[in-house]
């Protein structure tokens, strides 16, 4: 049996090849700052990149949010990640929230963000640093740095230009609104809004039929998606050729023909 990885503020599960990650201070919204949330994030990707078990990372909120970002009391008080000078503050952010999103682009299996609720500032930033968005009728999405005075530290600008382009991520970011799920599924930032009491049984039918997947290919696969954007076609082909060469050896390759072989006899 697959051990688990025992977090702080976070709980993770493993089932049928299907990690969830569930945000666990409801108490602060799930806030990344100001809780063990962060490094719980740093410890489940490297768990998940070293376990050949994990197909799908599922992440999701406990409570009514999924995560408020960063802890606005703390800003307030220049207290936590926010204390100290401009040197001090700085390198605050790079030990702490943004290993975030290095963290997750590293991933090697598909996330899914199952959005619960709320995702304001950092929390937003984050389900946008998954590859598949889910959202209950309860979501709300809100890129509103610059209403408390600040820029996206954790790189929100980076992704969610990329995610739904240079100019509606622009009039997000400055100004700050607030979105309810059915306006970020219009301008594709979620792929699905369902009912709350639907959102988990929706993601988790997304992960599992992710998870049927060859697992090896699927990694490979994302791996692909993630370079594809940032290199030349010619490179890009020559990746493809040898992943492609990689899959052919691979045994799972061979079960998976095998099996479309016995669907295609029966009809």
């Amino acid at each position: 049996m697959t051990r688990v990885p025992k977090l702080t503020d976070a709980l993770l599960t493993l089932d049928n090849r299907v990690a969830t990650l569930t945000f666990n201070r409801h108490d602060l919204r799930n806030a990344l700052t100001g809780s063990q949330l962060i490094d719980d994030i740093v410890t489940t990707t490297n768990w998940v990149n070293h376990c050949d078990d994990v197909s799908v990372l599922v992440m999701t909120g406990a409570g009514s949010a999924f995560s408020a970002g960063g802890n606005i009391r703390d800003m307030a008080n220049r207290g936590g990640d926010f204390a100290g000078d401009v040197a001090e503050c700085a390198d605050r952010y790079r030990k702490g929230i943004q290993r975030i999103p290095l963290a997750l682009q590293e991933v090697e299996v598909p996330i899914i963000a199952a959005v619960n609720g709320p995702a304001i500032g950092a929390g937003f930033d984050l389900a946008n640093m998954a590859d598949i968005r889910i959202a209950s009728e309860n979501a709300k999405f809100g890129e509103t740095f610059l209403n408390l005075g600040i820029i996206p530290g954790d790189g929100g600008a980076w992704f969610m230009q990329r995610l739904i382009g240079y100019q509606r991520a622009f009039e997000l970011t400055l100004t700050g609104r607030i979105i309810d799920a059915a306006e970020a599924r219009e301008l594709g930032i979620v792929l699905e809004v369902v009912p709350a009491e639907e959102l988990l049984g929706a993601a988790n039918a997304m992960a599992s039929r992710i998870a049927s997947q060859p697992p090896k290919a699927t990694r490979l696969t994302k791996r692909l998606m993630k370079m594809a954007p940032r290199m030349e076609l010619k490179d890009f082909l020559d990746v493809c050729a040898n992943f492609q060469g990689m899959c052919h050896n691979e045994p799972e390759h061979l079960e998976a023909v095998n099996r479309m072989l016995e669907a295609m006899a029966k009809k």
